[in-house]
């Protein structure tokens, strides 16, 4: 049993909750999540099971999708709705002036992220030190906002999607614009929608989850090119070495042998093959 599972997270479990869940209901050995999700977030968890998460960084460093509510005039202490509110303002900016102030997130900038994350500080998270009342100043980290759309503003909240790169924080975002339009806001819901090619549409929730649902290794490079080896060849790839393929050049291809059974993948450099991964 090596693959992905797609899981439609409920608010309330945090993502390690999910891994341990699946990992003892079917005993698995291996078992991690491509990106976290904050406990009262919800949507799309992608997990890798055993041999799986040997490919986990090529999705980790994936860009995501959200759809996420933005309550205006308040400001609270982790930057979404469970936080304790520590400032109230007036909302007086017009609907105009809040969908300038969104679309100007747009391209790539530098994020401060929020005081209650899992990032660490000397080999403990944020949250760790702000749950006692210690606010950790993190160097502010080059993000990009790549699509922003179906604003809607109404009754003092506002939502949108949005596709995002690897280590942008909604919550900060929401904080951002609070403090961009003058009237404070936090992170009021999210949802994930996407995550590389993969959609929540396709995920399924935690208690209806089988590992017949498990994506192949393989199957989730689908998009990428398949080079066939023959015994020779496939010695020489899996130790490491060259091989000899008359192919464009291309980051990641995926690699069988001629019992068509998945290998790993690899990348081509002026005609010749290097493996990245093996299975």
């Amino acid at each position: 049993m090596n693959g992905f599972l797609l899981v439609n997270k409920e608010k309330g479990f945090s993502s390690n909750d999910i891994v341990q869940r699946i990992k003892k209901n079917f005993l698995l050995k291996k078992v991690g999540h491509l990106g976290t999700l904050d406990p009262e977030a919800e949507g799309l968890l992608m997990l890798a099971v055993n041999r799986a998460t040997k490919f986990s960084q090529y999705f980790l460093n994936s860009d995501k999708s959200y759809f996420v509510r933005i309550k205006l005039g308040f400001v609270t202490d982790t930057d979404d709705e469970t936080g304790k509110v520590i400032k109230e303002c007036d909302v007086s900016c017009t609907k105009n002036h809040i969908k300038r102030e969104i679309k100007n997130f747009l391209g790539e900038s530098f994020q401060k992220p929020p005081f209650f994350s899992a990032l660490k500080h000397k080999g403990k998270p944020l949250y760790f030190y702000a749950r006692k009342g210690e606010f950790i100043d993190k160097e502010p980290r080059k993000i990009e906002i790549k699509q922003i759309k179906n604003i809607i503003y109404r009754d003092k909240v506002c939502s949108f999607e949005l596709v995002c790169s690897k280590g942008t924080y909604i919550r900060s975002l929401a904080r951002d614009l609070g403090e961009n339009l003058g009237c404070g806001a936090y992170m009021k819901s999210l949802k994930r929608l996407t995550q590389h090619n993969f959609d929540v549409k396709n995920a399924h929730n935690i208690k209806k989850i089988s590992m017949k649902q498990l994506i192949n290794i393989d199957e989730a490079f689908s998009e990428h090119k398949r080079i066939i080896l023959n015994e020779e060849d496939l010695k020489i790839f899996k130790n490491g070495g060259k091989v000899y393929v008359n192919s464009k050049p291309n980051d990641i291809t995926r690699i069988y042998d001629q019992s068509n059974d998945f290998i790993g993948i690899g990348s081509v450099f002026n005609n010749y093959l290097k493996h990245k991964q093996l299975v």
